[in-house]
């Protein structure tokens, strides 16, 4: 796996490769149940425009509420999927892209993340720059191939 805080400060990069189909990892990617259990509760819907949330615990370092707002911007399965990333709450104005990546390689996924647009000179930016970087590169990657190894219900021919 590549290092989540490369040095570019404006961005995370991670890519790791998953021994399981673009279909399957595409599925854990845009399923809600299955985006829960590797990532956080959410509402999304795999249709570009659609607006939802993620929920998790909020960090008060970072002045973040505990619930993201996202639009799904770009969508074609199996192979990207671009969603806008921003707190809900005002008092946090980072506005960053994250997007996944999913190339057929070796008998399995090449899975690339790039979340951008971090404010180089902004410190709230750069504090949860980090944060969420050892959070990509560390368990959630990490949790996402746990969830495509246990086997839980990825079958590509059961759609969300």
């Amino acid at each position: 796996m590549t290092d989540a805080n490369a040095a570019d400060p404006t961005e995370i990069r991670v890519d790791d490769f998953l021994p399981h189909p673009p279909a399957v990892v595409w599925r854990a990617l845009t399923t809600p149940e299955l985006l829960a259990q590797w990532l956080m509760p959410n509402d999304f819907a795999p249709v570009v425009g659609h607006h939802f949330t993620f929920r998790s615990a909020p960090i008060e370092a970072t002045r973040f509420s505990g619930v993201t707002a996202c639009e799904v911007l770009e969508l074609r399965e199996p192979e990207l999927l671009v969603i806008s990333w921003a707190d809900a709450s005002p008092e946090n104005d980072m506005r960053t892209t994250v997007t996944f990546r999913l190339v057929a390689h070796d008998g399995g996924t090449r899975l690339s993340l790039v979340q951008a647009g971090f404010r180089a000179d902004h410190q709230n930016d750069q504090l949860a720059r980090k944060i969420m970087g050892g959070g990509w590169g560390g368990h959630l990657f990490r949790r996402l191939g746990e969830i495509l190894d246990e086997g839980a219900d990825v079958s590509p021919s059961s759609k969300p």
